[in-house]
């Protein structure tokens, strides 16, 4: 079940996605971290943000909406605090999620977490398309992103995974700038730009007015991102977008995914990493799949 990714070993391909899974600690009694792959915790930025005001999650058919802000401590806090308990789960490798309105905050950000042990990787947040300044306004701009990736790899001394926003017309395009730009793998795909409106009310049902739709409905156009990714770039990709079962974890692993992060999945169930875990361990064993990096890119298309 072991998958290497960005130079990482990691026990087995299924990861929590950032903003669903906290800072990880958070879900040490409920969730046996020494059986998942990974997590990527929230969004960390310089400073602490306190996010939009409720209400902040709707659901929708099949997903849901969210604007949350990027509420989250701030690196110092970060670091005190949320990062020393993960010590007792070695085994399990922590991403952290890097987030700036700027790029000095994103450079910021990373060279204060230089400084701190038993951190894996660094995703950087060029996606999140809830905030008024930084993340996807970065990555929606393709000069934008490649400045933004060139210095924080040169800034890194750790991994560098892009997260990749999907409200562009060429994710594929996006990825190949930022592994031309430095990166060590790309995640995708973040949320796509929503909205949910009161027909009685007539109001908008989010604070924000609109917010990132994850979930089962956006399944198929991120299998489809991803698969086009994998044909442009080498680099190891992370895929997520709607996983929910084993079998969905596979096909994305078939369609380029090195990895995958499972997000929504976990408000109905906060234990979907593990159970996800576990049930690719067995869909793999009843399928005679003797290593689960096999199925990489193994997608078959007929041809004719």
């Amino acid at each position: 079940m072991k998958v290497r990714l960005a130079g990482l070993e990691l026990a087995n391909p299924v990861i929590a996605a950032s903003g669903t899974f906290g800072y990880g600690i958070e879900f040490e009694e409920i969730v046996a971290l020494e059986r998942i792959g990974g997590f990527v915790t929230k969004g960390v930025s310089l400073a602490p943000i306190t996010g939009h005001q409720a209400p902040r999650i709707v659901q929708t058919a099949a997903g849901m909406l969210n604007a949350i802000g990027l509420q989250n401590v701030g690196v110092e806090e970060y670091i005190a605090r949320k990062l020393p308990p993960m010590k007792r789960y070695p085994g399990c490798t922590v991403i952290v999620n890097v987030f700036g309105y700027t790029v000095g905050d994103y450079i910021g950000v990373i060279q204060r977490l230089n400084q701190a042990e038993g951190i894996g990787a660094y995703e950087l947040n060029v996606s999140c398309p809830n905030v008024h300044a930084g993340g996807m306004a970065f990555g929606a701009d393709p000069g934008s992103l490649e400045y933004l990736v060139q210095r924080a790899k040169a800034a890194s001394s750790r991994p560098l995974i892009v997260k990749l926003s999907p409200n562009v017309t060429s994710v594929a395009h996006m990825a190949k700038i930022a592994a031309n730009s430095g990166a060590d793998a790309v995640s995708l795909v973040n949320t796509f730009l929503g909205m949910s409106i009161d027909a009685e009310t007539r109001r908008p049902r989010l604070t924000n007015v609109t917010g990132g739709l994850s979930g089962p409905a956006i399944k198929p156009i991120a299998l489809r991102m991803v698969y086009e990714t994998a044909q442009a770039v080498t680099i190891p990709i992370l895929g997520m977008g709607g996983i929910v079962t084993p079998e969905d974890a596979v096909e994305f692993l078939l369609a380029g995914a090195t990895a995958v992060e499972v997000g929504t999945a976990s408000y109905a169930d906060p234990r979907a990493v593990e159970r996800l875990a576990k049930g690719l361990e067995s869909w793999c064993r009843s399928h005679h799949v003797d290593k689960i990096s096999s199925l990489t890119r193994g997608l078959e298309i007929p041809r004719g």
